[in-house]
C-alpha cells in the first residue's frame, strides 16, 4: 500500500506461558508421570506408563502448535482506496480480505451484556472474521476503531490521519 494509512493495526495472540514456562511445565509433568510410571511398574500394571508416556508426548504437542499459532500476527490496513487484512508467520504472509473501503462495513455481533464476541469484514455478501485473537472488550474498542477509521479514509480526513500519526 503506498497511500496514507488510516489504520495500520497489528493483532498478536496473546500467550500467558513462555518458552521457559514450557519447559518447566514439561519438565514438572515428566517427573510426575515418571514417578507415576515407578510406582504402577512396581505393582505390576505394565500397560499404564506407556500410557502416560503418550500423556506427556500429547501434551507437548499440544503446546507446540500454539506456540506456533501465537507467532501468527493478523494485520489490518485501512486506505482511502482500500481495506487490507493479513495474516502473517515468520516464514510467510497471506491476503485474507481485500476490498474498497467505499464498500467495506464493519460488523459486530454482541452478547447480552453487549460485549463484542464477533467482528465481521463485510462487503457485497462476502466476509471474513476480524480480530478473533482479542478479548471481547478489546474486540469492541478495536470496533470503534476500525470504524472510525474507515470513516475517515472515505472522508479523506488528513487532519485525523496526522492525528492518528501523532498518538502512535
Amino acid at each position: 500500500m503506498d497511500q496514507p494509512l488510516y489504520m495500520d493495526a497489528e493483532i498478536k495472540p496473546n500467550r500467558s506461558l513462555s518458552e521457559r514456562g514450557f519447559v518447566i511445565l514439561i519438565t514438572i509433568i515428566t517427573l510426575v508421570n515418571v514417578a507415576s510410571a515407578i510406582v504402577f511398574l512396581r505393582i505390576g500394571a505394565q500397560l499404564v506408563p506407556l500410557f502416560l508416556g503418550v500423556d506427556v508426548a500429547a501434551i507437548t504437542v499440544a503446546f507446540l502448535v500454539s506456540f506456533r499459532a501465537g507467532r501468527m500476527i493478523e494485520r489490518v490496513r485501512v486506505s482511502a482506496r482500500d481495506v487490507v487484512i493479513t495474516y502473517e508467520t515468520p516464514k510467510a504472509s497471506r491476503i485474507v480480505w481485500e476490498s474498497p473501503t467505499a464498500f467495506t462495513r464493519v460488523s459486530a455481533e454482541r452478547d447480552e451484556d453487549n460485549r463484542v464476541v464477533s467482528l465481521k469484514v463485510m462487503q457485497s455478501g462476502r466476509y471474513a472474521p476480524v480480530a478473533a485473537a482479542l478479548s471481547p472488550g478489546e474486540r469492541g474498542e478495536f470496533a470503534r476503531a476500525f470504524e472510525n477509521a474507515i470513516w475517515r479514509a472515505r472522508r479523506g480526513d488528513i487532519q485525523g490521519l496526522e492525528a492518528n500519526r501523532a498518538a502512535v
